[in-house]
C-alpha cells in the first residue's frame, strides 16, 4: 500500500537517525559555509527544514522562508529533534530543540564570527555543535579544538569522548594510478579525547539504531 503526506512536494526525503517516526527535507542544498559567497551576489534567497512525520502524515515547517536564512541537517538527541538556524542577516548561528508541531526552542546562540561556517552542524549522542575541516572545533555545550586529518569524520561526542570515522584504502597501485588486486576501501572508528590524542581505533563503522543505540558494522 503507498500511503501519501498530507503535502506533496516532490522532494527527496532522508530519515532522521536514531528514531523511527520522522524524516527530513531542505528545499535547498546550501550549506553555512555558502552564506559569504551568496552576500557578494545579493544575499540568500533563503531556504526552510521540513518535517515528514510517518505516524501520521503530517508536514512541519518550523519556519517560514526567509531570506540569508538556513538550516542544518537535524539529529534526534536528548529525546528532541535539534538543528541549527543560520542568519546571515544577523550574523548568528542558533540552536533550536523541536517535537515537530508541539515543541519550538531556543537553546543557544552564537555570533557568526565566532564559528568556522565550514561543515558547521549538530552531532549527537548528547547535542553538541561543531565544525570540521583542518581543525575539529566544538562551540557547544563547551569548547575545545584541536588539528584533524583530512579523511576524518565526527559522528558522536559521548562520554567526553569523540568518535570519529575515517576512510582508508590499502592495495592502490600508484604507479598505474589505478587499484591493484588486493585493493579495498573500508572505515576506521578513531576514538579521540578533548585534547586530540588517540584513545583507540579499530576498522568500522557507526550506525545510529532506531532504538537510539549505535553500532560499529
Amino acid at each position: 500500500m503507498i500511503k501519501r503526506f498530507k503535502e506533496t512536494e516532490g522532494r527527496y526525503i532522508e530519515k532522521i537517525a536514531g528514531q523511527d517516526r520522522f524524516a527530513f527535507a531542505h528545499t535547498d542544498s546550501n550549506d553555512f559555509y555558502d552564506l559569504a559567497e551568496w552576500s557578494i551576489s545579493g544575499g540568500y534567497p533563503g531556504s526552510i527544514l521540513v518535517f515528514f512525520d510517518f505516524s501520521s502524515g503530517d508536514v512541519y515547517k518550523p519556519f517560514a522562508k526567509k531570506r540569508n536564512v538556513l538550516y542544518s541537517d537535524p539529529v534526534y538527541a536528548d529525546g528532541f529533534y535539534c538543528f541549527l538556524r543560520g542568519d546571515y542577516s544577523e550574523r548568528k548561528i542558533t540552536l533550536y530543540r523541536c517535537m515537530p508541531g508541539t515543541v519550538l526552542e531556543k537553546v543557544t546562540e552564537l555570533d557568526m564570527a565566532e564559528v568556522s561556517l565550514y561543515n558547521l552542524r549538530v552531532i549527537g549522542d548528547s547535542v553538541h555543535i561543531i565544525s570540521q575541516g583542518e581543525r575539529f572545533a566544538c562551540y557547544y555545550p563547551e569548547r575545545f579544538s584541536f588539528p584533524m586529518e583530512g579523511n576524518e569524520t565526527a559522528v558522536l561526542i559521548s562520554d567526553n569522548r569523540i568518535y570519529f570515522e575515517a576512510g582508508t584504502e590499502e592495495g592502490w597501485d600508484s604507479e598505474k594510478g589505478c587499484a591493484g588486486e588486493d585493493y579495498k576501501y573500508f572505515s576506521k572508528v578513531i576514538v579521540k579525547d578533548y585534547q586530540g590524542n588517540t584513545l583507540s581505533e579499530e576498522t568500522g563503522s557507526l550506525h545510529h539504531a532506531a532504538d537510539g543505540s549505535w553500532w560499529i558494522a
